[in-house]
């Protein structure tokens, strides 16, 4: 029964009236009077917050705001930029097989080169003669 009545009170609290009046601070006249319940200025607000996200986000993506955001960008801007990354990477592979080489050079001349053989011993057998 206790759960009940804290139910009832909870929604009656929310459905309870109050009065917000506002008031020339000079002359003491009613200005504007509002009757609010505590749920109404709950709706209200979340009315208001869902407005504001639906405008800034209209706002955003239909003017051209959206291009300062990080990331965004046209197509023909993110297809150039993949073909950028692209000529990057097979010229920072140009430059340090380059460098290997100058430096493979650089040690035959100063004779700190070191004979290296890239080839495996093969047997050939030989094809003249004949087996009998």
């Amino acid at each position: 029964m206790a759960e009940n009545e804290i139910k009832q009170s909870s929604f009656k609290r929310l459905t309870n009236r109050y009065r917000l009046i506002i008031m020339n601070d000079h002359t003491y006249e009613e200005v504007v009077t509002f009757k609010l319940t505590r749920l109404s200025v709950y709706v209200l607000s979340c009315f208001v917050f869902v407005l504001l996200v639906g405008l800034t986000t209209a706002l955003i993506s239909f003017t051209p705001l959206k291009f300062y955001i990080p990331g965004y960008g046209s197509q023909a801007e993110r297809t150039e930029l993949t073909k950028l990354k692209i000529k990057t990477d097979s010229l920072e592979t140009y430059i340090k097989n380059r460098e290997a080489y100058w430096e493979n050079v650089r040690n035959i001349i100063s004779g700190k080169a070191e004979l290296m053989l890239d080839t495996a011993v093969i047997a050939i057998p030989n094809l003249e003669q004949t087996p009998e």
